[in-house]
Formats: C-alpha cells, sequence, structure tokens
C-alpha cells in the first residue's frame, strides 16, 4: 500500500470513530471483503472508553468531586466534540476544563473547572523540560539599586491559576480517598504550581500574590511587578513573596532589563 493510499484509508477509517451515530466507512471491510460494521463499533467504542479513562487518570480530582458516572457521562460529550490530535494520551484533554466550564449539568459546580486548570496545569509541570531553578544567592549578590530593573526567567514547569472559588483547597482535598470536611468553596484562591525536581507541587499564593507572579513570568522587571502587586493587595510583602517563589523553584535566572 502507497503512503497516499494509507494515509487516505486512515483518514476514512477515523472519520466516524468519535460519533456513534454514523456508519462505518464503506472502505473499512473485514474478511473476504465483507461488512464490518459490528467490528467497527467495537473499535470505536474501545477507542471512546479509552479517551475516557485518559481524561480519568489526567483529571482525579474532578472525577472524585463529580462521582464516576457524572464525570464518564460529561467525558463523553467532550470526546465526541474534541477528538485527539496528538497520540500523546496524556497531552490529551487540554480543552476539557474550558468544556466542563460551559457543560449546563456541572452549573451547580461553578469551581469544578478551575479545579481541572489546576489538576492539568499539574500534568503539564510534570512533564514539563527540566532546568535548574534560581539560587536565592544570585538574587542576594544583585547591588540594591538594580533589583527594581531584574528579569526573571520562568522555569518551564512554573505556572499560576487564578479562581474567584477555592479552587487550591478543594483540588489539594480531593487528589486522595481521604475523607474531605466542609470547604467555603467562596473564597477566591490562586495557585502556583512548580517542579523543583521529579514531585510537583501546588501551593496557594497569598493576595496580589497572582499578579506579582504572573507578571515577573511574562517578562516584567521586578519593580513594575510588585507596583502592581501592592495595587492589587496593600498589604503586599515584596521580600517575602520573591523569597517564596524562588524557594518554590519558579524561575531560572535573572538578567538587567536593560541587558
Amino acid at each position: 500500500m502507497s503512503l497516499e493510499r494509507g494515509l487516505s484509508y486512515a483518514a476514512a477509517f477515523a472519520s466516524a470513530l468519535l460519533d456513534p451515530a454514523r456508519l462505518a466507512p464503506q472502505i473499512v471491510t473485514g474478511p473476504n471483503g465483507k461488512a464490518a460494521g459490528k467490528r467497527y463499533d467495537v473499535y470505536r467504542n474501545n477507542v471512546t472508553v479509552s479517551l475516557i479513562e485518559a481524561l480519568a487518570a489526567i483529571y482525579p480530582a474532578v472525577q472524585r468531586l463529580t462521582g464516576p458516572d457524572f464525570f464518564r457521562a460529561m467525558a463523553r460529550f467532550h470526546v465526541r466534540s474534541t477528538p485527539p490530535t496528538t497520540p500523546l494520551l496524556f497531552d490529551y484533554g487540554h480543552d476539557f476544563p474550558a468544556f466542563i466550564a460551559q457543560y449546563e449539568h456541572a452549573r451547580s459546580m461553578p469551581w469544578l473547572a478551575d479545579v481541572a486548570r489546576i489538576e492539568r496545569a499539574w500534568l503539564d509541570a510534570y512533564h514539563a523540560a527540566d532546568a535548574a531553578p534560581l539560587r536565592p544567592e544570585q538574587l542576594a549578590a544583585v547591588a540594591p539599586e538594580r533589583l527594581g530593573d531584574l528579569v526573571f526567567t520562568p522555569h518551564p514547569a512554573a505556572r499560576v491559576v487564578r479562581s474567584p472559588f477555592s479552587a487550591v483547597t478543594i483540588f489539594a482535598a480531593n487528589r486522595d480517598t481521604s475523607p474531605v470536611g466542609r470547604i467555603d468553596a467562596g473564597r477566591p484562591e490562586d495557585a502556583l504550581v512548580t517542579r523543583m525536581e521529579f514531585d510537583v507541587v501546588v501551593r496557594h499564593l497569598p493576595p496580589g500574590g497572582a499578579v506579582f507572579a504572573t507578571s515577573l513570568m511574562s517578562g516584567v522587571p521586578l519593580g513594575e511587578a510588585a507596583a502592581l502587586a501592592l495595587a492589587a493587595a496593600a498589604d503586599f510583602d515584596i521580600a517575602s513573596n520573591i523569597a517564596g517563589l524562588i524557594e518554590a523553584g519558579a524561575f531560572t535566572s535573572i538578567s538587567s532589563g536593560d541587558a
């Protein structure tokens, strides 16, 4: 079979995989050229189940919060509307948090999409490239008059997820099977996701911390980032927050803004 013909067959074979209402493509046949509708349906179901299981592995806290039956029904709708674009299953489901935010039956859980965003950030941080984190002594060696102009290079694994709900607490309480007490979901919480070596850590950022971290990660000089953070939270502690970000491994290097 030529490459062109093989690609054509693959495209035809995949065309109806995620739509159970469609008949098996005519190009798909069984032994002796017989129709292969039933075999195709079995394969189609296996593909859907595999993608649902991949989502369940990526979003365990979301599944615990909704229950397996609700999660699988929601995931099935997502799978049918958003087919994978890569053969790597762990890379599937980037659009799932946005799907949850629009999913009608999840409206009673408005924080669910943000919990999913934290879970997605956790997995992306886990698979991010390795890099040596910035050491505290590198910052300490900078002359005080130059601190405001410093630009920080973010670690490949560092991410910030903001939420108007208690998404960090809900996420942390539902990543395993431990009993969960009552949580006030109405308190805004922002997450810093980092991976120093092999372990991904999710930290709860203080008021102003997300503004500070995202500003630094986007290349805003330290002085400007601090001013933005103070505008967001008047009691923002610049020294403790920059120390916390460095301790968490959020950056890899610093440079002068005019360098």
